[in-house]
């Protein structure tokens, strides 16, 4: 019997390279609700969502973009399996050393460069935190992020060569097609965006689209378990003044109610409840031809 090929399990975490880690402290913490995990001497900052020691590692950077995003496995042999595939599909890859996993805080990791100027890692064995060091935030009431076997979120990027990029998430990393959404924003200009999905479900763990900007990272989504997490959070950054690019709104394919709030680097975070889980048994791929079915209005983006 042929062997089963390798999957990802989830997208376990993102590394952000970011100019002021202050700001970025203050928003997460104050307004985001993130719980601040480590500091290392003003080089970087790792934020927590759950027992994970560090779930969004932000390093000091220029760039104000996504550095790497940190794939996750259920098993040892399954991370070696994968791999093995990415290597024998042509891929280069190379395995992390010791220093590399313990900024990560795993236990086995590989990586390769995506088409569009990021880092894909792929790794085994999460560092968990202590019981007597729960998860805490200081301003979410309900039961926290929606993370476990669905992952941290997920991320849109955007694409350089949309074709290429699209083959490369879907023939060499294995991430499933959930849906597509072409829309028209005005005569002539299409918004092309394809959603991917990893064997736990989450309707989308990476997109990416076609779009026009000066960042790799288009946004970076968080849930939360609980609705009224979300309205808290949009009223703190309302009160905050800090700039939204889509105010509350639904997405028609995820499921999603959510609101995009622009974070200290520039891109957006977007803060949601309500996504659902692909069952790929039953599953229907489809287009959409809108973004959003209500909601999400639009307000222009103030410069990093």
């Amino acid at each position: 019997m042929a062997e089963t090929a390798a999957a990802i399990s989830n997208l376990g975490y993102v590394v952000l390279g970011v100019k002021d880690l202050g700001a970025w402290a203050d928003f997460a913490h104050n307004l985001m609700g993130f719980q601040i995990a480590s500091r290392d001497d003003g080089n970087a900052l790792a934020l927590r969502m759950d027992e994970y020691m560090q779930r969004i590692v932000l390093e000091k950077n220029e760039a104000d973009d996504i550095q790497e995003a940190g794939w996750e496995f259920e098993t040892e042999d399954e991370l070696n399996r994968y791999a093995a595939q990415l290597r024998e599909r042509g891929i280069t890859v190379t395995q992390g050393d010791r220093d590399y996993r313990a900024r990560r805080r795993v236990e086995k990791l590989y990586y390769c460069e995506d088409p569009n100027g990021y880092r894909h890692a792929f790794y085994f064995g999460p560092e968990i935190a202590q019981m007597t060091n729960p998860f805490r935030s200081n301003v979410m009431r309900g039961a926290g992020f929606e993370t476990g076997s669905l992952g941290i979120g997920h991320i849109l990027t955007t694409a350089n060569n949309y074709g290429e990029s699209v083959d490369f998430y879907r023939s060499a990393m294995g991430l499933r097609v959930s849906d597509y959404i072409r829309e028209e924003r005005a005569p002539g200009i299409v918004v092309d965006a394809t959603f991917m999905h990893t064997k736990t479900g989450r309707h989308h763990s990476l997109a990416t689209a076609a779009i026009p900007g000066p960042k790799r990272l288009n946004h970076l989504m968080v849930q939360v378990k609980e609705m009224d997490d979300v309205g808290l959070a949009y009223d703190r950054c309302t009160a905050a003044g800090v700039p939204m690019f889509l105010h509350l709104g639904h997405h028609p394919n995820d499921q999603m109610f959510s609101f995009y709030v622009q974070t200290p680097s520039g891109f957006a975070l977007e803060y949601g409840y309500g996504g659902i889980v692909i069952d790929d048994a039953t599953w229907k791929v489809v287009n959409y031809s809108k973004m959003s079915d209500w909601g999400h209005k639009r307000t222009p983006p103030v410069p990093a």
